[in-house]
């Protein structure tokens, strides 16, 4: 067991997600190189002043443009977006070790009956024009769906996508355009075999790689969890004994906590760096609402004494903060939080809310700190200007 201040683990949790020191994730490798030591980024649709995984890369990669990530999912194919936690962008050299996720759609879903009597028509039909949205094709029945009614051609098409036939070709704003697996895929990594030998192997690996896309993490129930079908207490503590009885996990004991949280052996060098004498250098960041992390929320409220909830879904009379609002970073603290609303015809980004916590003092410092990094932020979203009524 390897013990930790509460500052130590916050460095380490900061310094394994890029966001401590000098950013060591740059340009479209660095997008790369991140995606694959998190495993995962969640994915959102919605877009107040950026998508979520958007948001969580401007905060690491430096010079991070959205076009990036757009390139490397539907042009390079380096990246898919399908499940993992939750929807999620993932290597598409991972792509294999969902085999299991992806099966469980083949015939669990909704208005089953109805998908599988068009389900082999509109493969074809996609095959045979390439690709292929919902408007191109004449199904209008409508059937049960998941958020609502819909046409027979959406729920298939997204039916199709969830099992793995169907893969997405590029979006047009909000529209989805599909097209064969086997279209887009490397042919290699298309296998009806499950990799993994029995059902723990591949739970072991989901709660690895869980791990890995945090930093540290606790074996109890978690939103970090979200998505790992049929993770029981039971089979969550059987993981977490063999991969740490193999190795493959190290315990670490944090002060003021009352049970041990898990690193990667592989971070072992990264968890003495923060335990050394190294200054890092300290940042001003704005965090995605989904970023990583922030999957264990009650683990960031133990260690960083912050509280975040995001409340877009959240009734507007209930809310205590606002619609779209983003944690700010500043070292090796939750400083507060913002929310900025992209104005895109006027491209300017207006800063609508600002909250610092109870201890944080606006300085002159801090009003400029903060600027600089709205005006980044801006400049993600093709925003000339920023506007902010300052305290």
């Amino acid at each position: 067991m390897i013990p930790l201040t509460k500052a130590q683990a916050r460095r380490f949790l900061l310094l394994k997600q890029g966001l401590l020191g000098a950013r060591r994730f740059e340009g479209k490798q660095g997008v790369l190189d991140y995606i694959a030591q998190a495993g995962c980024i969640q994915f959102d649709p919605v877009d107040i002043c950026g998508k979520s995984p958007e948001i969580a890369l401007q905060a690491r990669v430096k010079g991070f443009r959205k076009s990036m990530l757009y390139t490397l999912l539907y042009r390079d194919r380096a990246l898919v977006d399908h499940f993992d936690k939750m929807m999620a962008i993932f290597p598409t050299a991972d792509w294999p070790y969902f085999h299991g996720v992806r099966a469980q759609y083949q015939s669990r879903i909704r208005s089953h009956q109805a998908v599988e009597t068009v389900a082999q028509e509109i493969l074809d039909a996609v095959g045979r024009m390439g690709y292929a949205c919902s408007r191109d094709l004449n199904y209008p029945q409508k059937v049960d769906w998941y958020w609502s009614n819909t046409n027979l051609a959406r729920a298939a098409l997204e039916a199709l996508y969830f099992r793995g036939d169907l893969v997405i070709h590029h979006k047009e704003g909000t529209v989805k355009y599909y097209a064969r697996a086997q279209d887009c895929l490397p042919l290699e990594l298309l296998s009806d075999q499950d990799p993994f030998p029995s059902p723990l192997d591949g739970l072991c690996w989901r709660v690895a790689r869980r791990v890995g896309g945090v930093g540290l993490l606790w074996n109890r129930a978690s939103d970090a969890w979200l998505d790992v079908r049929k993770l029981s207490a039971k089979d969550r503590n059987a993981a977490f004994y063999r991969l740490t009885t193999e190795g493959h996990l190290l315990p670490v004991a944090v002060e003021g906590l009352s049970e041990p949280l898990y690193c990667l052996r592989s971070d072992r060098a990264l968890l003495e760096s923060a335990c050394s004498n190294i200054r890092f250098r300290a940042r001003t960041e704005l965090l995605a609402p989904l970023d990583n992390l922030l999957w264990d929320r009650k683990l960031i409220q133990a260690l960083f004494d912050f509280s975040y909830k995001w409340e877009v879904y959240t009734p507007a009379k209930d809310r205590q903060y606002g619609h779209y609002v983003l944690p700010i970073l500043q070292g090796e603290r939750f400083i507060g939080r913002a929310e900025p609303v992209c104005d895109r015809k006027a491209g300017i980004l207006r800063i609508q809310g600002l909250w610092l916590e109870p201890e944080v003092k606006m300085t002159k410092a801090l009003k400029g700190q903060l600027l600089r990094c709205f005006t980044r932020f801006a400049k993600l979203n093709g925003c000339q200007a920023v506007e902010w009524e300052r305290p």
